[in-house]
């Protein structure tokens, strides 16, 4: 029963203090659509801070509160209001949905005429879109925190993602149980938003407005069913037999795609699809993650060098070339420590978002380097947005971890990791946190550091007491970098300033500065077996120290490399290096480093395979081209060009390769010189396909300015002269296909269209006689009759960013938004067809490539930069 203001009014004064415990309005009110009257809402909430407090004189004077649980009572009270706001901001979204929805349905009935069915609703009383459903209980998306007696809100618990206000902590009194409140933050990231944010980059192909498609939301047409169809979430598929065509919807949007003459007579709909005969095993991950990530790198007494990237652990064995992967993770790897005993190792993930919209929860998890199992799961639903910072304990036998968070407070934990319990928690800094190391001989005593912040922690009754670090006459630094540990026990730290100090075992006062170690910031520091300190830093400089701290040598690291991010002991007197352009690098601090990882530093998109050999290039927004081998798992060359990069073709003869960019421009490379061979300009947007026709005699180019331009070929690849452009798309060019014969063209846009051309004279072809029995040579389009099978349940038509058929037409594979490589078979020409799945990419994925005999995959991600090879079985 909801009380009326002055009824409410009443209560209190007789009551004295309202029970707390209990709001105003019930949750159900506002999620089921009983939005109560202005009169019925409690006077606080709709009054100013200070008006809304009803208040009784005689009540006040004769109360034997103390003032500090008058401000708990009022901070009690603000943190309500706070979550009927949340309540009331949650039900007006539920509203808008149920309106968006229902405006859409409407305009889908107004553009295709209205319906038997639609006309029997229109007379229904009960016509509303959500008839017959139970209305969706909006306090499932934000969950009320448990309560104790006394009204104290306890921080949340259990093993799912925090929503954006279940992650909010009571700042009040404090929780009986959990030590640590979180602060709210109205800029709290999402759990989705690097994902949002690649797809934001991701304008350029597939998320940028289609002039031609409908904005219609993902439930806007799967209650509309004209005919009997084949019905996937937004997806909906119809065939006609008559006319031999199949008709799916995307976002609204009818795609008519003619099937062969062939099958018009035997095609079904409903037949099942079969698994395709071979599956994917990962082979190979190029890249290292060291842009922005710290402390990653280490050797095991394996031999292997284990660092990550995307969400895959590389266990690299340099001698003897090859790699072993952990994939536990279900997407971006932040951080990784290695325990005493070598073996086992700790990694900490980001939050994301899965393919069926599900939250994954950032966690920790713990393994076995030699047989690759997971051994324990830490802190999903407790952890916020991602891990930053994972160690293992020394002197105890690795029995803790201690992990921070990177949550607003960025929250400092230690961890019984074997028995999955957390011993402490407390808030460590609400700036960056770069560090969290225990030290070397004491259990207890923990350093973290990062911006404007030093910290020594020690561990007391399942407590964790902060003494801030002391720089007195030293002028504190902006950022603290990077932390070791001496032989004595002495905590060694490195600068934004350049400058590397000693603070003595247990205080927290300096003892020691090296005043301008480096020009620039000191990224890392590592202490050797020998008692060796080397720094290296931002002027790419690695400097080792003697045990009295004097300068012993210093080694240049070459620009091309870039900073130095970390620094790991190798075997013997070799050194490990990972660098901010994503290299590692190995070698001696007497000598020359070289190579053992390098990848790209930007989104990528490009890749194309080598028509005859174990070759492929990559090239992407940071502007660097780059031509592998599959067989060594070695860079061929590279090259640094004056645009980023977007798309790439060999032409058949495999001597030249044309690179498209972001500005209109594309050029021509010798692929055995890399030397330049022709540049030319088209347009000046980016270039998403360039493709060479089968023959060798044209060159197609798709651009987002809405045309294909046609180039004629001569001289292998080495002399373009223009045709002319292909005009007809009302959108952004997406992908392209030749004909066997190299006579036809097919192409596909931003709004779904699939159009057919005649290269030669640049004309479109109209007549579905002609265009529905010629035979392709590549399937890289994404809409057509023999790859619709693979768009999913539910997708929206900009899921699927790269599809390609292997080159003996038995394969396909897809590369989408989720971070996954889906194995079809070919031709994929049935509704749900079946797929399997592999993961590893923690951003879309951008494109897809057999090798030219199709004992190899190649796939690329966007914005974690890696390139992946997997071995077809």
């Amino acid at each position: 029963m909801v009380l009326s203001w002055p009824a409410r009014a009443e209560a209190e004064r007789s009551d004295g203090v309202r029970n707390l415990k209990e709001p105003f309005v019930s949750s159900s009110e506002f999620c089921f659509g009983h939005y109560p009257s202005r009169e019925s809402f409690p006077l606080y909430f709709i009054m100013s801070d200070c008006e809304g407090l009803p208040m009784d004189d005689s009540a006040s004077a004769a109360s034997s509160m103390e003032v500090t649980d008058r401000i708990a009572s009022l901070e009690q009270r603000v943190q309500m209001q706070e979550d009927e706001i949340q309540l009331l901001k949650s039900a007006l979204a539920d509203v808008v949905r149920r309106l968006n929805v229902s405006e859409e349905q409407q305009a889908m009935l107004n553009r295709k005429g209205p319906t038997k069915e639609a006309a029997v609703r229109r007379d229904s009383p009960s016509s509303d879109s959500s008839a017959g459903k139970p209305a969706r209980p909006m306090i499932a998306a934000l969950p009320l925190r448990p309560m104790v007696n006394n009204g104290t809100v306890l921080p949340k618990k259990g093993g799912t993602l925090p929503s954006p206000s279940s992650s909010k902590k009571d700042n009040s009194s404090p929780a009986t149980k959990s030590t640590v409140k979180r602060t709210s933050s109205s800029e709290q990231v999402g759990p989705n938003n690097r994902k949002d944010s690649g797809v934001d980059s991701k304008n350029n192909r597939t998320r940028a407005g289609s002039t031609g498609s409908n904005s219609s939301g993902k439930k806007a047409t799967e209650n509309k069913q004209r005919e009997p169809v084949f019905s996937a979430g937004m997806r909906r598929v119809t065939h006609c037999k008559d006319e031999g065509y199949v008709k799916m919807y995307l976002k609204g949007r009818p795609i008519t795609m003619y099937m062969p003459k062939d099958l018009v007579d035997t095609y079904c709909l409903e037949a099942k699809a079969d698994l395709p005969p071979k599956k994917l095993k990962l082979d190979w991950v190029y890249g290292y993650r060291g842009r922005d990530c710290r402390s990653n790198l280490y050797l095991l007494p394996t031999g292997e060098t284990v660092y990550f990237i995307a969400s895959v652990v590389v266990l690299y064995n340099v001698d003897e070339q090859l790699q072993r992967h952990y994939t536990g993770h279900t997407d971006d790897i932040k951080c990784l420590a290695v325990h005493p005993d070598k073996i086992t190792i700790a990694t900490g993930q980001v939050a994301g978002t899965s393919s069926d919209g599900k939250l994954l929860a950032p966690h920790v998890r713990v393994w076995d380097s030699v047989s690759l199992n997971t051994l324990h799961i830490l802190g999903a639903g407790f952890f916020d947005r991602a891990l930053v910072c994972l160690s293992f304990s020394k002197s105890n036998g690795g029995s803790w971890l201690c992990v921070v968070d990177d949550s607003n407070d960025h929250i400092l934990s230690v961890w019984d990791w074997q028995r999955e319990e957390r011993l402490a928690e407390v808030k460590c800094s609400n700036e960056s946190v770069f560090v969290a190391d225990f030290h070397p001989t004491d259990a207890n005593m923990i350093v973290t550091c990062g911006k404007s912040h030093l910290y020594f922690w020690s561990l007391e009754k399942g407590s964790l007491v902060k003494k801030q670090g002391l720089f007195e006459k030293q002028e504190k630094p902006k950022f603290v970098l990077c932390v070791t540990f001496s032989e004595n026990g002495d905590a060694i730290t490195g600068d934004s300033s350049g400058n590397i100090l000693v603070w003595g075992k247990g205080s927290n006062r300096i003892s020691l500065a090296i005043q301008g170690a480096h020009e620039a910031s000191v990224f890392a520091l590592c202490m050797l077996r020998n008692g060796t300190l080397v720094s290296g830093g931002k002027d790419r400089k690695l400097v080792s120290w003697d045990e009295n701290y004097q300068k012993i040598q210093t080694v240049e690291v070459p620009e091309l490399y870039g900073p130095i991010r970390t620094v790991a002991e190798g075997r013997g007197e070799t050194v490990l290096i990972g660098t901010t352009k994503n290299y590692v690098l190995q070698g001696n601090l007497d000598g020359e480093f070289i190579p053992i990882t390098q990848g790209h530093t930007d989104e990528l998109w490009g890749l194309t395979v080598h028509p005859v050999k174990h070759q492929f290039l990559t090239c992407g927004h940071d502007k660097h081209v780059c031509m592998w081998d599959s067989a060594s798992h070695q860079p061929i060359w590279t090259k640094t060009l004056e645009d980023a990069t977007q798309s790439a073709g060999f032409h058949p003869s495999g001597a030249t390769v044309a690179i498209g960019t972001q500005t209109g421009r594309w050029l021509v490379l010798d692929t055995e010189s890399k030397d330049l061979v022709t540049v030319h300009t088209d347009g000046n947007e980016q270039l998403s396909v360039m493709r060479f026709s089968p023959d060798g005699n044209f060159l197609a180019i798709g651009s987002h300015d809405n045309y294909i331009y046609i180039y004629a070929v001569a001289e292998n690849g080495k002399k373009y002269s223009r045709v002319g452009k292909c005009s007809g798309h009302s959108s952004f060019i997406t992908h392209l296909d030749w004909s066997v014969d190299s006579q036809y063209l097919v192409s596909n846009s931003g709004d779904y269209e699939i159009l057919y051309w005649i290269p030669s004279v640049c004309k479109q072809v109209v007549s579905v006689e002609t265009t529905r029995d010629i035979e392709w040579a590549t399937f890289t389009c994404t809409l057509g009759f023999h790859v619709f099978g693979l768009w999913p349940d539910g997708s929206d038509g900009t899921d699927i960013n790269a599809v390609c058929s292997s080159n003996a037409k038995r394969l396909l594979v897809t590369g989408d938004d989720f971070g996954k490589v889906h194995l079809f078979s070919f031709p994929c020409c049935q509704s749900r067809a079946p797929s399997h799945i592999y993961g590893g990419h923690s951003s879309h994925v951008t494109n897809v490539n057999f090798l030219h005999d199709d004992s190899h995959l190649i796939s690329t991600g966007g914005k974690d930069m890696s390139v992946m090879q997997w071995r077809v079985l």
